[in-house]
């Protein structure tokens, strides 16, 4: 098996890093490895919503990840690889976006998502002795990004670093910008994470016992070349269309809710944003295959967004709750988000816009109603219904669940020559509403070292599922299928 350039560097720095420290090399042989072992079961049915052949993902996948740790003063270091084979293209990973991990189709294979790879998830060293206070760490490296809500960061990538978590005062700072996939199947980066650099801070201050205010900024700078269409000349979908430079600027409110061990009565959360910035965008050639008069237009990008929500603890197991997000047409999240998260108040990270349609925060207002249940550290599960519109009903929607294509065929063979995503109903704003279902059994608590925590999420073992049927609203037409939906059932245990 061939190694691209990156996943070879990536492989050697990691090692190097690793076991260059004698100290670090004792420490982690006798207690800072181990393995995580995942096997995932994956139904799904189907995301094309009947409009193409395909589209469903029926198997079985095992997911290797070893992982070494070790501290010396005030350094650490810390590497995981992923080694995964599967029956099917199976999404062992809740961070793999369906919009960026491969599923784009290419005239080369470069980004083809294979059902066995090899991958280094994370590969950082980290440096705690700037400040005195126990919750500050700078990290250099691969690295897993993530705030709380995982709508404007949660996700493996190269980065500087530099967090601080006390009692009273949380913040974050760091530069970010994504050179490789580190998989030996992913050669190629997606078109939008090409030459695009992130910038980001917050900050959230604890004004009042369990009340959190804070604010939040992100800019990407992306000067990446543009690919321009040539007449005669096929193109490809690994083809850069668009860069710019966007900024964006939020406030934040909340009760801790998203840490699911906080035990108040009521939980709420809020958060707006604005977003400005410039984008520069390849114009498609003519009509009859000549060049256009100007080769790319630029356009100022403004918009924003809103999430709000409450749950209220019925007693120490029981809790329900409801929650509104809105965005506006011309909005879009930073493109390093999961947005996945606590909001039902378990231990289990949920999709805000539903495990079928993986919603985004584009042109689109979502209800939710939910549901939740914990059993000390044994069992949690989360109920949660959304209902999704379009805010403006004559553009698009984002939505990285969903790929619904709209078809041009030979008159005379009925062939399909070439396919394009599906337009929605002008003026029909209807998206649709889906029911997500994901229960949880823990097994045993695991005893990870405390600066693994944004890596590691979960105890040592468990078996979860989770899963969501949406069904299609007007806005798709009478053609689609009256419903999709994509469940999983994961075993994880930890060594």
């Amino acid at each position: 098996m061939k190694l691209n350039p990156f996943v070879k560097a990536g492989i050697g720095l990691t090692f190097a890093l690793i076991w260059s420290c004698p100290t670090l090399a004792a420490m982690t042989e006798s207690k800072n490895f181990g393995l995580e072992v995942k096997v995932t079961g994956q139904s799904e049915d189907d995301r094309d919503l009947g409009t193409a052949s395909g589209g469903d993902v029926n198997g079985v996948g095992l997911d290797l990840r070893p992982w070494v740790y070790g501290e010396s003063g005030a350094w650490s270091a810390y590497a995981m690889g992923q080694a995964v084979t599967s029956t099917d293209i199976i999404e062992t990973d809740t961070l793999q976006q369906s919009d960026s991990d491969g599923t784009q189709t290419t005239d080369n294979g470069d980004r083809k998502t294979k059902k066995n790879y090899l991958a280094m998830r994370e590969f950082w060293v980290g440096y705690s002795g700037l400040t005195p206070y126990p919750g500050e760490m700078l990290k250099l490296g691969r690295q897993r990004l993530r705030n709380d809500d995982g709508q404007w960061r949660d996700t493996n990538i190269e980065a500087l670093n530099w967090t601080f978590d006390t009692t009273l005062l949380r913040a974050n700072a760091g530069v970010a910008e994504r050179f490789s996939e580190y998989r030996t199947d992913l050669k190629e980066l997606a078109p939008k994470d090409k030459d695009r650099l992130h910038a980001y801070a917050d900050a959230a201050y604890q004004w009042t016992p369990g009340n959190w205010v804070g604010i939040r900024g992100h800019h990407t700078h992306d000067d990446g070349k543009l690919d321009y269409p040539e007449p005669g000349v096929a193109g490809d979908s690994l083809d850069k269309k668009e860069n710019g430079d966007i900024s964006w600027i939020g406030l934040t409110a909340d009760s801790d809710a998203y840490n699911w061990r906080n035990t108040n009565t009521v939980n709420y959360w809020g958060s707006i944003t604005g977003m400005s910035g410039d984008r520069d965008t390849v114009n498609a050639l003519n009509a009859d295959g000549s060049r256009p008069t100007q080769a790319k237009r630029s356009d100022d990008v403004n918009g924003w967004a809103t999430d709000i929500g409450v749950r209220l603890r019925l007693d120490p197991q029981w809790q329900v709750g409801a929650a509104y997000a809105r965005a506006s047409a011309d909005y879009e999240q930073t493109g390093l988000e999961s947005n996945r998260s606590n909001y039902t108040g378990t231990r289990s990270r949920v999709h805000r816009f539903g495990e079928a349609f993986r919603g985004e925060m584009n042109n689109m207002q979502t209800a939710t109603l939910f549901g939740s249940w914990m059993l000390n550290d044994e069992y949690d599960a989360s109920l949660i219904y959304h209902k999704f519109w379009r805010v403006d009903g004559n553009k698009p929607v984002g939505s990285n669940g969903i790929n619904a294509v709209e078809n041009n065929t030979d008159d005379v063979t009925g062939a399909i020559l070439s396919s394009t995503s599906l337009p929605l109903e002008d003026g029909n704003k209807d998206m649709g509403q889906e029911m997500d279902l994901v229960v949880t059994k823990y097994f045993k608590q695991g005893l990870l070292p405390a600066a693994l925590s944004q890596s590691i999420d979960e105890p040592s073992a468990l078996v979860r599922f989770r899963g969501g049927v949406f069904k299609p609203g007007d806005a798709y037409g009478k053609q689609v299928d009256s419903y999709m939906h994509r469940a999983f059932i994961d075993v994880i245990w930890r060594f």
